[in-house]
Protein backbone atom coordinates (compact mmCIF):
# COMPACT_ATOMS: atom_id res chain seq x y z
CA UNK A 1 0.00 0.00 0.00
CA UNK A 2 1.09 3.28 -0.86
CA UNK A 3 1.48 5.75 1.94
CA UNK A 4 -1.54 8.17 1.17
CA UNK A 5 -3.58 4.36 0.66
CA UNK A 6 -2.28 3.77 4.42
CA UNK A 7 -3.48 6.72 6.06
CA UNK A 8 -6.71 6.78 3.88
CA UNK A 9 -7.89 3.69 5.84
CA UNK A 10 -6.69 5.22 9.22
CA UNK A 11 -8.58 8.30 8.83
CA UNK A 12 -11.62 5.81 7.52
CA UNK A 13 -10.69 3.40 10.96
CA UNK A 14 -9.48 0.71 9.05
CA UNK A 15 -6.81 -0.94 11.10
CA UNK A 16 -4.39 -3.56 10.79
CA UNK A 17 -3.07 -5.63 13.40
CA UNK A 18 0.54 -5.05 11.96
CA UNK A 19 2.22 -1.84 10.79
CA UNK A 20 6.06 -2.34 9.94
CA UNK A 21 7.11 0.96 8.68
CA UNK A 22 10.88 0.40 7.23
CA UNK A 23 13.08 2.53 4.96
CA UNK A 24 15.49 5.23 4.31
CA UNK A 25 12.76 8.25 4.83
CA UNK A 26 11.66 8.85 8.40
CA UNK A 27 9.21 11.64 7.17
CA UNK A 28 6.47 8.91 5.83
CA UNK A 29 7.47 6.37 9.14
CA UNK A 30 7.27 9.03 11.49
CA UNK A 31 3.52 10.65 9.91
CA UNK A 32 2.33 7.34 9.88
CA UNK A 33 3.37 6.17 13.06
CA UNK A 34 2.02 9.76 14.51
CA UNK A 35 -1.41 8.92 13.04
CA UNK A 36 -1.44 6.25 14.91
CA UNK A 37 -1.08 7.56 17.96
CA UNK A 38 -2.62 10.51 18.00
CA UNK A 39 -6.11 9.48 16.62
CA UNK A 40 -7.07 5.92 17.21
CA UNK A 41 -7.82 5.67 20.70
CA UNK A 42 -9.83 8.89 22.86
CA UNK A 43 -6.90 10.52 25.49
CA UNK A 44 -9.55 8.33 28.32
CA UNK A 45 -8.28 5.20 26.35
CA UNK A 46 -4.48 6.30 25.92
CA UNK A 47 -4.17 5.83 29.70
CA UNK A 48 -4.46 2.24 29.55
CA UNK A 49 -4.26 1.01 26.16
CA UNK A 50 -1.57 2.90 24.35
CA UNK A 51 2.32 1.62 24.82
CA UNK A 52 5.32 3.42 23.59
CA UNK A 53 8.55 1.69 23.89
CA UNK A 54 11.90 2.54 22.42
CA UNK A 55 13.90 -0.06 20.45
CA UNK A 56 17.42 0.37 22.36
CA UNK A 57 15.23 -0.64 25.74
CA UNK A 58 13.40 -3.37 24.60
CA UNK A 59 13.66 -6.84 23.43
CA UNK A 60 11.13 -9.59 21.12
CA UNK A 61 9.60 -11.05 24.03
CA UNK A 62 8.64 -7.96 26.05
CA UNK A 63 7.52 -6.65 22.70
CA UNK A 64 4.99 -10.12 22.33
CA UNK A 65 3.94 -9.17 26.16
CA UNK A 66 2.58 -6.23 25.59
CA UNK A 67 0.81 -7.12 22.34
CA UNK A 68 -0.81 -9.80 23.65
CA UNK A 69 -2.46 -7.93 26.30
CA UNK A 70 -5.85 -7.49 25.54
CA UNK A 71 -7.59 -4.00 25.52
CA UNK A 72 -9.01 -2.34 28.97
CA UNK A 73 -12.76 -0.45 27.86
CA UNK A 74 -11.81 0.13 24.47
CA UNK A 75 -11.78 -2.07 21.52
CA UNK A 76 -7.91 -1.28 20.64
CA UNK A 77 -4.78 -1.40 22.31
CA UNK A 78 -1.84 0.37 20.45
CA UNK A 79 1.79 -0.59 20.76
CA UNK A 80 4.31 1.42 19.28
CA UNK A 81 8.26 0.78 19.23
CA UNK A 82 10.16 3.31 18.27
CA UNK A 83 13.31 2.86 16.98
CA UNK A 84 12.74 -0.78 16.43
CA UNK A 85 16.21 -1.31 14.14
CA UNK A 86 17.78 -0.97 17.35
CA UNK A 87 15.68 -4.80 18.75
CA UNK A 88 17.85 -7.55 18.21
CA UNK A 89 16.74 -10.42 16.62
CA UNK A 90 13.76 -8.77 15.55
CA UNK A 91 12.59 -11.49 12.75
CA UNK A 92 11.93 -13.35 15.85
CA UNK A 93 8.44 -11.56 15.85
CA UNK A 94 7.75 -13.58 13.31
CA UNK A 95 5.78 -16.29 16.12
CA UNK A 96 3.25 -13.41 17.16
CA UNK A 97 2.83 -12.41 13.40
CA UNK A 98 1.50 -15.82 12.43
CA UNK A 99 -1.51 -15.19 15.15
CA UNK A 100 -1.74 -11.36 16.28
CA UNK A 101 -4.44 -10.66 18.08
CA UNK A 102 -7.05 -8.43 16.26
CA UNK A 103 -7.61 -6.11 18.67
CA UNK A 104 -4.05 -5.06 18.75
CA UNK A 105 -2.26 -2.70 16.41
CA UNK A 106 1.18 -3.23 16.68
CA UNK A 107 3.03 -0.20 14.96
CA UNK A 108 6.79 -1.27 14.58
CA UNK A 109 9.04 1.81 13.77
CA UNK A 110 12.12 0.60 11.57
CA UNK A 111 13.86 3.49 10.23
CA UNK A 112 17.13 3.88 7.95
CA UNK A 113 16.97 0.34 6.89
CA UNK A 114 15.33 -2.33 5.53
CA UNK A 115 13.88 -5.95 5.73
CA UNK A 116 14.19 -8.19 3.13
CA UNK A 117 11.19 -8.95 1.72
CA UNK A 118 12.62 -12.69 0.70
CA UNK A 119 12.77 -13.61 4.32
CA UNK A 120 9.46 -15.47 6.23
CA UNK A 121 9.57 -12.29 8.43
CA UNK A 122 8.56 -10.06 5.62
CA UNK A 123 5.94 -12.89 3.92
CA UNK A 124 4.03 -13.02 7.30
CA UNK A 125 3.39 -9.11 8.03
CA UNK A 126 2.46 -8.51 4.11
CA UNK A 127 -0.20 -12.12 5.12
CA UNK A 128 -1.47 -10.19 8.43
CA UNK A 129 -1.15 -6.27 8.28
CA UNK A 130 1.30 -3.96 6.04
CA UNK A 131 4.78 -3.29 5.36
CA UNK A 132 5.12 -0.26 4.02
CA UNK A 133 8.59 0.65 2.87
CA UNK A 134 9.58 4.23 3.31
CA UNK A 135 11.99 5.34 0.10
CA UNK A 136 13.98 8.54 -0.10
CA UNK A 137 13.09 10.16 -2.79
CA UNK A 138 15.65 11.87 -5.67
CA UNK A 139 16.91 15.59 -5.56
CA UNK A 140 15.15 16.27 -8.80
CA UNK A 141 11.63 15.44 -7.46
CA UNK A 142 11.65 17.29 -4.39
CA UNK A 143 10.13 20.80 -6.80
CA UNK A 144 7.10 18.50 -7.79
CA UNK A 145 6.64 17.06 -4.09
CA UNK A 146 6.69 20.38 -2.44
CA UNK A 147 4.43 21.40 -5.15
CA UNK A 148 1.87 18.47 -4.43
CA UNK A 149 2.00 18.83 -0.43
CA UNK A 150 1.24 22.36 -0.52
CA UNK A 151 -1.64 21.88 -3.15
CA UNK A 152 -3.34 18.92 -0.19
CA UNK A 153 -3.33 21.71 2.03
CA UNK A 154 -4.75 24.30 -0.08
CA UNK A 155 -1.51 25.89 -1.66
CA UNK A 156 -0.31 26.67 -4.95
CA UNK A 157 3.64 27.74 -5.63
CA UNK A 158 5.60 28.97 -8.67
CA UNK A 159 8.45 26.57 -9.39
CA UNK A 160 10.75 29.31 -9.07
CA UNK A 161 9.97 29.16 -5.06
CA UNK A 162 9.49 25.27 -5.02
CA UNK A 163 13.33 25.01 -6.80
CA UNK A 164 14.42 28.08 -3.98
CA UNK A 165 13.53 26.25 -0.99
CA UNK A 166 15.13 22.70 -2.25
CA UNK A 167 18.17 23.69 -2.79
CA UNK A 168 17.65 26.04 0.61
CA UNK A 169 16.60 23.37 2.34
CA UNK A 170 17.80 19.96 1.00
CA UNK A 171 15.90 16.65 0.51
CA UNK A 172 15.43 16.39 4.07
CA UNK A 173 11.24 16.16 3.94
CA UNK A 174 10.62 16.52 7.73
CA UNK A 175 13.05 19.88 7.50
CA UNK A 176 10.94 21.08 4.47
CA UNK A 177 7.35 20.22 6.03
CA UNK A 178 8.50 21.88 9.04
CA UNK A 179 9.54 25.31 7.11
CA UNK A 180 6.51 25.08 4.67
CA UNK A 181 3.95 24.53 8.19
CA UNK A 182 5.68 28.12 9.68
CA UNK A 183 5.43 29.70 6.01
CA UNK A 184 1.86 28.71 5.47
CA UNK A 185 0.87 30.35 9.01
CA UNK A 186 1.52 33.63 7.57
CA UNK A 187 -0.51 33.00 4.31
CA UNK A 188 -4.13 32.57 3.69
CA UNK A 189 -5.89 29.86 2.40
CA UNK A 190 -5.84 29.03 -1.33
CA UNK A 191 -2.74 31.81 -1.99
CA UNK A 192 0.02 31.09 -4.45
CA UNK A 193 3.10 31.24 -3.00
CA UNK A 194 6.06 32.57 -4.87
CA UNK A 195 9.84 33.72 -4.52
CA UNK A 196 9.40 36.56 -2.67
CA UNK A 197 6.98 34.96 -0.25
CA UNK A 198 9.67 32.65 0.59
CA UNK A 199 12.73 34.96 0.74
CA UNK A 200 10.74 36.94 3.28
CA UNK A 201 9.26 33.96 5.79
CA UNK A 202 11.99 31.36 5.48
CA UNK A 203 14.89 33.80 5.92
CA UNK A 204 16.20 33.24 2.51
CA UNK A 205 18.55 36.17 1.02
CA UNK A 206 16.84 38.11 -2.00
CA UNK A 207 20.06 38.33 -3.67
CA UNK A 208 22.85 36.42 -2.09
CA UNK A 209 21.41 32.54 -2.40
CA UNK A 210 22.42 29.57 -4.55
CA UNK A 211 19.90 30.03 -7.20
CA UNK A 212 21.04 33.45 -7.78
CA UNK A 213 24.87 32.22 -8.17
CA UNK A 214 23.61 29.77 -10.89
CA UNK A 215 22.06 32.46 -12.60
CA UNK A 216 24.92 34.85 -12.60
CA UNK A 217 27.28 32.23 -14.01
CA UNK A 218 24.95 31.12 -16.27
CA UNK A 219 24.31 34.34 -17.67
CA UNK A 220 28.14 35.08 -17.04
CA UNK A 221 27.59 38.15 -14.68
CA UNK A 222 30.81 38.16 -13.28
CA UNK A 223 29.93 41.28 -10.91
CA UNK A 224 26.92 39.48 -9.21
CA UNK A 225 28.65 36.19 -8.77
CA UNK A 226 31.57 37.46 -7.08
CA UNK A 227 29.49 39.86 -4.66
CA UNK A 228 27.28 36.68 -3.94
CA UNK A 229 30.61 34.64 -3.62
CA UNK A 230 31.40 37.26 -0.89
CA UNK A 231 28.07 36.86 0.83
CA UNK A 232 28.56 33.50 0.98
CA UNK A 233 32.24 33.88 2.23
CA UNK A 234 30.92 36.38 5.12
CA UNK A 235 27.99 33.94 6.21
CA UNK A 236 29.83 30.45 5.52
CA UNK A 237 27.65 28.51 8.16
CA UNK A 238 24.49 29.41 6.18
CA UNK A 239 26.29 28.59 3.14
CA UNK A 240 29.14 25.53 3.18
CA UNK A 241 31.18 25.49 0.04
CA UNK A 242 30.87 22.05 0.13
CA UNK A 243 26.84 22.42 -0.79
CA UNK A 244 27.19 25.35 -3.07
CA UNK A 245 29.84 22.65 -4.90
CA UNK A 246 27.17 19.73 -4.73
CA UNK A 247 24.97 22.15 -6.10
CA UNK A 248 26.63 23.57 -8.56
CA UNK A 249 27.97 20.18 -9.86
CA UNK A 250 24.75 19.33 -10.73
CA UNK A 251 23.87 22.32 -12.74
CA UNK A 252 26.89 22.04 -14.67
CA UNK A 253 26.08 18.42 -14.69
CA UNK A 254 22.72 19.32 -15.67
CA UNK A 255 24.44 21.81 -18.81
CA UNK A 256 26.58 19.27 -20.20
CA UNK A 257 23.13 16.59 -20.60
CA UNK A 258 21.63 19.36 -22.53
CA UNK A 259 25.06 20.27 -25.24
CA UNK A 260 24.45 16.29 -26.02
CA UNK A 261 21.08 16.56 -26.55
CA UNK A 262 19.84 15.96 -30.24
CA UNK A 263 16.45 16.70 -28.94
CA UNK A 264 16.33 20.40 -27.91
CA UNK A 265 13.12 20.99 -27.39
CA UNK A 266 11.38 22.08 -24.37
CA UNK A 267 9.24 19.40 -23.48
CA UNK A 268 11.88 17.09 -24.21
CA UNK A 269 14.99 18.76 -22.54
CA UNK A 270 13.42 19.32 -19.39
CA UNK A 271 11.90 15.87 -19.46
CA UNK A 272 15.71 15.15 -19.92
CA UNK A 273 17.19 17.00 -17.37
CA UNK A 274 14.51 16.58 -14.80
CA UNK A 275 13.61 20.25 -14.09
CA UNK A 276 10.57 22.39 -14.73
CA UNK A 277 9.97 23.32 -18.40
CA UNK A 278 9.67 26.81 -16.88
CA UNK A 279 13.41 26.40 -16.22
CA UNK A 280 14.68 25.61 -19.33
CA UNK A 281 14.99 29.30 -21.03
CA UNK A 282 18.13 30.03 -17.76
CA UNK A 283 19.57 26.48 -19.23
CA UNK A 284 19.24 27.66 -22.99
CA UNK A 285 21.29 30.86 -22.35
CA UNK A 286 23.78 28.76 -20.19
CA UNK A 287 24.21 26.19 -22.58
CA UNK A 288 24.81 29.42 -24.68
CA UNK A 289 27.59 30.89 -23.07
CA UNK A 290 29.50 27.61 -22.16
CA UNK A 291 31.16 24.69 -25.19
CA UNK A 292 31.29 21.17 -23.85
CA UNK A 293 34.84 21.15 -23.58
CA UNK A 294 34.50 24.40 -21.03
CA UNK A 295 32.53 22.53 -19.45
CA UNK A 296 33.85 19.05 -18.84
CA UNK A 297 36.88 21.31 -17.29
CA UNK A 298 34.20 23.05 -15.02
CA UNK A 299 33.65 19.66 -13.95
CA UNK A 300 37.21 18.72 -13.24
CA UNK A 301 37.49 21.92 -11.42
CA UNK A 302 34.24 21.07 -9.22
CA UNK A 303 36.15 17.95 -8.23
CA UNK A 304 39.24 19.39 -7.33
CA UNK A 305 37.87 22.11 -5.29
CA UNK A 306 35.42 19.69 -3.18
CA UNK A 307 38.36 18.06 -2.07
CA UNK A 308 40.03 21.24 -1.25
CA UNK A 309 37.07 22.05 0.71
CA UNK A 310 37.49 19.12 2.79
CA UNK A 311 41.47 19.83 3.59
CA UNK A 312 42.83 17.92 0.69
CA UNK A 313 45.80 19.43 -0.89
CA UNK A 314 44.42 22.95 0.98
CA UNK A 315 45.41 23.50 4.23
CA UNK A 316 45.34 27.56 4.52
CA UNK A 317 42.76 28.75 2.35
CA UNK A 318 39.06 29.69 4.15
CA UNK A 319 35.79 28.74 2.58
CA UNK A 320 35.48 31.87 0.87
CA UNK A 321 38.78 31.81 -0.75
CA UNK A 322 38.50 28.45 -2.42
CA UNK A 323 35.07 29.86 -3.89
CA UNK A 324 36.64 32.47 -5.59
CA UNK A 325 38.98 30.55 -6.59
CA UNK A 326 36.64 28.25 -8.36
CA UNK A 327 34.29 30.91 -9.59
CA UNK A 328 37.61 32.73 -11.43
CA UNK A 329 38.22 29.39 -13.09
CA UNK A 330 34.38 28.94 -13.72
CA UNK A 331 33.88 32.35 -15.36
CA UNK A 332 37.42 32.38 -17.37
Amino acid sequence: MTFDQIIGDLRNKIYRPIYFLHGDEAYYIDEVSDFIEKNVLTDIEKEFNQTIIYGRDTNVQEIVSNAKRFPMMANYQVVIIKEAQYVEKIEELDTYIENPLDSTILVINYKYKKIDGRKPLSKKIKKKGILFESKKIYDNQIPAWISNHLKKKGYGITPKASVMLTEFLGSDLSKIVNELNKLTINVPENSQIDDVLVERNIGISKDFNIFELQNAIGTRNILKANQIARHFAANPKENPLVKTIVLLYMYFGKLLVYQQLKDKSNRNAAAELGVNPFFMKDYQTAAGNYSFQKLTRIISYLREYDLKSKGVNSVSATQGELLKELLFKILH
